[in-house]
């Protein structure tokens, strides 16, 4: 058979795709489920936080002062948050880095506790605490950092009326306590008075038997005699 020379490279592309194996069809769904080899369980995760309402949450970058380096050094970037127990109502500063969660402040607002500006920038402020944070409790001055001079002033602000608060919640407690106090002292003495009058008219009664056996023995005495 003659091959025509004078074929075109168009022939040749269409003799090529004439020839050409057919296009390999996609794998088709079975619809079939494969059930996995290992099952998980879901796991209840507990942050301490449950039983207590956050009034404050704020961004910021949290630093501690080190006294033998006599600087300050980074504890970490997250959130500041100040959470109030539902039921005996303390407040306390709590603060863990953004991604590791780690606790880095953890502490009471006590009433004794200041937050003053620091010095030289208006979006800073310290203050000093007993932390827990690291597992024992020890002494530390924090200085914290927000992002802007507004959030700075909100969180010194709130921590101000907290600790104002828990001052007045202690002078209460401390009231009822000595009310209390007073009504058991009072009880008390009532209590004695009482006693004290049932021993007195006991011996009263005591007192008017043996006078009237006095007078039985002397006339059963005079009896005797006659």
């Amino acid at each position: 058979m003659a091959i025509d020379d004078k074929a075109g490279p168009e022939s040749h592309c269409r003799e090529d795709d004439d020839n050409a194996p057919a296009a390999a069809v996609d794998d088709e769904d079975t619809g079939a489920q494969v059930a996995p080899i290992v099952k998980l369980e879901e796991v209840a995760v507990t942050t301490g936080e449950e039983d207590e309402d956050p009034i404050l949450d704020l961004k910021a970058k949290l630093y501690r002062f080190d006294k033998e380096g006599n600087q300050w050094k980074e504890r970490g970037v997250g959130n500041v948050k100040l959470l109030k127990h539902k039921v005996n109502g303390k407040v306390r500063l709590v603060m863990r880095q953004s991604k590791t969660l780690k606790i880095c402040a953890n502490h009471f607002v006590i009433p004794t506790m200041t937050v003053q500006e620091h010095s030289g920038n208006d979006k800073s402020c310290v203050w000093h605490a007993a932390d827990f944070a690291d597992g024992n409790l020890k002494e530390e001055m924090f200085c914290i950092r927000f992002a802007s001079v507004e959030n700075c002033k909100t969180f010194m602000e709130t921590v101000q009326e907290v600790a104002e608060s828990q001052g007045k919640k202690e002078e209460n407690k401390d009231a009822t306590v000595t009310a209390d106090l007073l009504d058991k002292l009072s009880v008390g003495e009532s209590k004695s008075d009482g006693k004290e009058d049932t021993v007195v008219a006991s011996n009263t009664k005591e007192a008017v038997k043996d006078e009237a056996k006095t007078e039985e023995d002397k006339k059963d005495e005079a009896a005797s005699k006659a």
